[in-house]
């Protein structure tokens, strides 16, 4: 017989209670095992560590958080660390200097020009300038006229975190400056170039070429010039003299450092010589800096090279090298035509850079000949420039070395 109605009233009743409680307890397991995974998944509390400080500071960068850690990486240097350690640090410090100093930029580039105020009153920007501002927005009025509250913290540096504001109510004050760092921080970071590891001293020295774009760290960074100069003429490693030589190409050499420029001057022109592109380029860079100061200008010339040197002008070499080679040719012949080098009477030695290029059995104008019709339009004009300098070097009479006589490059035959 079929059931009353209140009799099936009561079984679907219990029905749907065992049917919650089911999906209830469904419900906890998951939100168990959840919960329970994401403990298993946290990652461990190392804050300390000054491994997992840089990392936290490389992925903070890449969210383009603030990167207090900048602060962190910089005291953690202080501690007696592994190599590894080390180089993690220092390379997550050059990291953050780099990506603080482009967001400086930015915001610059991003803030609209200030205004004169019609009362030649200065814009409250300049006022507070190096304090943040958290202004409150509600305006009174009051005698006529409204009345703009602002709130000033004087706090600032990367020395200590700031006192927050409310979000409803002011303007987050950005990024840590790289700017705000010390010339102590300079001198630490300057120490890691006395470590015995490479690495560790390549990269002490990126992250001095990362403060080096800071101009107020740059008379203390020189302070180290004679160390790096020393470190790329005794230590052969190809990324060691890309990066230190990256550095003093950065910086403006002082003349006291002129004595230790002449002595290391066989190794520049052996690492110019060398089949690393990065490093030639940045010591022909470096070459061609040091040619235009007068007193440097014969220990170039003078300095010893290999018989095949002009296989740096072959166009089968990279642009870029080309083109600095070019240069440097070309402020070398300039060199020689100024009046103050022209008074004086040079000696040469046969296997010299200045018989290589300028000597009478030199190849370099069939060289720049052939470089006229280079694919890349600035090596074509480079070259153009070089040719036109050898040539005026012989109308203004240049002397002849005291191994060979000089000699038109680019003569027609009227002076066989």
């Amino acid at each position: 017989m079929g059931m009353s109605i209140p009799q099936y009233l009561g079984q679907m009743d219990i029905r749907k209670g065992v049917v919650g409680l089911a999906t209830g307890a469904g419900f906890i397991y998951l939100l168990y095992k959840a919960i329970k995974a994401g403990i298993k998944c946290q990652p461990p509390l190392c804050t300390a560590s000054p491994i997992c400080i840089a990392r936290l500071a490389v992925e903070r960068e890449r969210h383009g958080r603030d990167s207090g850690e900048l602060r962190r990486l910089l005291n953690s240097l202080e501690y007696k660390q592994d190599e590894y350690a080390k180089s993690m640090i220092l390379h997550s410090i050059t990291r953050c200097v780099y990506l603080l100093e482009a967001e400086v930029r930015a915001r610059k580039q991003e803030a609209p020009p200030s205004q004169p105020s019609p009362w030649g009153l200065r814009p409250i920007p300049t006022l507070l300038a190096g304090h943040t501002v958290s202004w409150d927005l509600s305006l009174w009025p009051m005698a006529g006229g409204l009345v703009l509250r602002g709130l000033v913290d004087m706090g600032g540096g990367c020395s200590g975190p700031r006192t927050p504001a409310s979000p409803a109510s002011s303007v987050s004050p950005g990024p840590l400056q790289a700017s705000s760092c010390t010339a102590d921080d300079i001198s630490l970071v300057g120490s890691m170039l006395d470590e015995e590891d490479n690495s560790v001293k390549i990269q002490a020295l990126n992250t001095l070429k990362a403060f080096s774009g800071i101009r107020k760290f740059r008379l203390k960074i020189q302070e180290h010039t004679i160390k790096v100069l020393e470190l790329i003429s005794t230590i052969w490693d190809s990324e060691l003299h890309v990066a230190g030589l990256r550095l003093l190409n950065s910086l403006p050499l002082p003349d006291y450092v002129h004595p230790q420029l002449r002595r290391v001057m066989p190794a520049l022109m052996e690492i110019l010589q060398s089949n690393y592109i990065l490093a030639q380029v940045q010591a022909i860079r470096l070459l061609s800096y040091l040619a235009q100061k007068n007193d440097l200008l014969y220990d170039i010339l003078n300095c010893q090279v290999h018989s095949n040197f002009l296989n740096l002008f072959q166009s089968t070499q990279p642009g870029s090298l080309l083109f600095e080679v070019l240069v440097f040719a070309e402020r070398l012949s300039e060199g020689r035509n100024s009046p103050h080098y022209r008074a004086v009477k040079w000696h040469y030695n046969e296997q010299s850079l200045h018989e290589a290029l300028f000597g009478d059995e030199s190849r370099l104008a069939d060289r720049l000949l052939a470089l006229v019709i280079h694919p890349e339009e600035e090596v074509q004009i480079q070259a153009c420039k070089v040719i036109v300098s050898l040539q005026c070097s012989q109308d203004v009479g240049v002397r002849p070395s005291s191994c060979r006589p000089s000699h038109s490059y680019f003569n027609s035959g009227e002076n066989n």
